[in-house]
């Protein structure tokens, strides 16, 4: 199984990080994606996975990092790119919910990251919180490019949006929460080819790990038992249709 989202330099896992990957084994998670979200933090992640075989990695500038960023600055993404444990830019995308970075600027970001993904010919993961509509318009300047929403939590009309434009759907911990019904509803529509299992550790812990505050990549399972259940096939199925949903989207990891 692949957690194909997660921050292991967040500082709550970062002190950890050989015996989260450890407890993510023993509970059936043999590979992770960590993710960056500015450039420094995309260094560090790069850092993180080169000298562990279990870790691939994201760099990128998230939407709500960009108002310190400058557009002359993404040169540094094309060279971090080079890394052969990065497998993708990312996260990038919009986010209208927090407010922290002026919208116009957030799109320019974007369509210069996704510019380089282009070149590069590198999947993008992609963060679209309230902004699906402007996410999707800005993706149909970018045929070519390869996508997941990520940590996905619209709604089912979005969802179908997205996988009707091509790209794949990520789902996390809040999938198994008990008012999210239209949550659970968009996870039955999406095809399974279209599905991807993720954490967004340390965030989004799944029932029945929701006390646990802090989230990490073992507790994947719990989310992926509940996807299984909703479309009616058992967790080794969903294991290996997701599995290689990944290769697919990433590479072999």
């Amino acid at each position: 199984m692949i957690d194909t989202h997660c921050h292991l330099t967040d500082e709550r896992l970062l002190h950890q990080v050989d015996d989260v990957l450890a407890r993510a084994l023993s509970a059936g998670v043999t590979r992770v994606i960590s993710i960056g979200t500015d450039l420094e933090d995309s260094r560090d992640t790069i850092a993180i996975a080169r000298n562990r075989s279990s870790v691939r990695c994201a760099v990128g500038v998230h939407p709500n990092y960009t108002q310190n960023i400058r557009l002359e600055d993404l040169a540094v993404l094309r060279d971090l790119q080079s890394d052969p444990a990065v497998v993708a830019i990312g996260e990038i995308g919009l986010d209208y919910h927090h407010g922290f970075a002026d919208r116009d600027h957030q799109k320019a970001l974007f369509k210069a990251q996704l510019d380089l993904a282009r070149e590069l010919d590198r999947p993008v993961i992609l963060h679209s919180r309230e902004a699906v509509g402007d996410t999707l318009a800005i993706l149909r300047q970018f045929p070519t490019i390869r996508a997941v929403f990520h940590s996905f939590t619209g709604s089912l009309v979005e969802a179908m949006e997205i996988v009707e434009a091509g790209y794949c759907v990520g789902f996390t911990g809040p999938v198994t929460h008990k008012k999210n019904d239209d949550l659970r509803e968009a996870v039955m529509r999406v095809p399974l080819d279209r599905l991807l299992i993720e954490t967004d550790a340390p965030y989004l812990s799944p029932e029945p790990m929701r006390k646990q505050k802090i989230n990490e990549p073992a507790s994947m399972i719990h989310t992926a038992a509940r996807i299984a259940q909703l479309k009616k096939i058992d967790v080794g199925e969903l294991d290996r249709i997701t599995t290689e949903n990944a290769h697919r989207l990433f590479g072999r990891l």
